[in-house]
């Protein structure tokens, strides 16, 4: 699928196992563990901000379980607002507007994971609803 090229902040989810390419701009890791079976060496990141993840206890609510995304993607935005996370999302934010950031996670279901969440709160404007916007891939 061609991209679409857009003024402002381009943000994108991949896969840890999937090959770097030169379109991925800064490459940074957005789960709060250590992907299984990979080894430092072997993956091409920049950053770990492990507070911007979701925190223990919401990652571990949700289980990745579909019929609580709503709920999880809720839950992970106040988050992101608040404690811990929000100085972190912030840097992650001002990092958006100077180039392509790629979110790096080992989730399988990349569409309803926190590195889609999160991919989706850098691409909101502060204040107003996710709805109307576009998504991030």
């Amino acid at each position: 699928m061609p991209r679409r090229e857009r003024a402002g902040p381009s943000v994108q989810v991949k896969r840890v196992y999937e090959p770097a390419s030169r379109d991925d701009g800064a490459r940074i890791l957005v789960d709060r563990l250590w992907p299984r079976g990979m080894k430092k060496q072997d993956l091409a990141f920049g950053e770990w901000p492990k507070d911007v993840a979701p925190s223990p206890e919401l990652r571990t609510w949700y289980g990745h379980r579909p019929e609580r995304f709503e709920e999880f993607r809720r839950r992970y935005r106040e988050e992101l607002a608040s404690g811990d996370a929000r100085e972190p999302f912030e840097e992650l934010r001002q990092r958006t507007l100077s180039g392509t950031v790629t979110l790096l996670t080992a989730t399988r279901d990349v569409e309803r994971s926190g590195a889609a969440v999160l991919a989706e709160a850098l691409l909101t404007p502060e204040g107003r609803s996710r709805r109307g916007h576009g998504r991030a891939r």
